[in-house]
């Protein structure tokens, strides 16, 4: 279980960087140059890589890579939900609900017996 709690906040805070990598630069540098954001997301994105990376060898030892990759996903639908609200200022959508129940039938086949 130690594994598994370990795993799940080192993706949690990975998708935080990743999150705002990816969507971030688009309310603050809609006037910039595109690879003006891309490298400043890089740069970002390589802090995602330097937790990610270890986060997922930890958790090889006790699940499988779509186990892992199944986290993952539901983490990033935790993190992008409250980030388009919070910082991009987008409505709630049902879509979102939709997603999340898409992503519990995901988990479920892929940690079933």
């Amino acid at each position: 279980m130690r594994t598994i709690i370990t795993v799940v906040i080192g993706l949690t805070f990975s998708n935080l960087f990743m999150t705002f990598a990816w969507y971030g630069h688009l309310k603050n540098m809609k006037t910039s140059h595109w690879f003006i954001a891309a490298l400043l997301s890089w740069g970002i994105a390589l802090f995602e890589y330097i937790i990610q990376v270890p986060t997922n060898r930890i958790g090889s030892n006790q699940l499988t890579v779509g186990q892992l990759k199944i986290i993952q996903e539901v983490i990033t639908l935790s993190v992008f939900i409250p980030f388009s609200l919070l910082y991009l200022k987008e409505p709630l959508k049902t879509n979102y609900l939709y997603a999340g129940i898409c992503m519990i039938g995901a988990v479920y086949f892929m940690f079933r017996a």
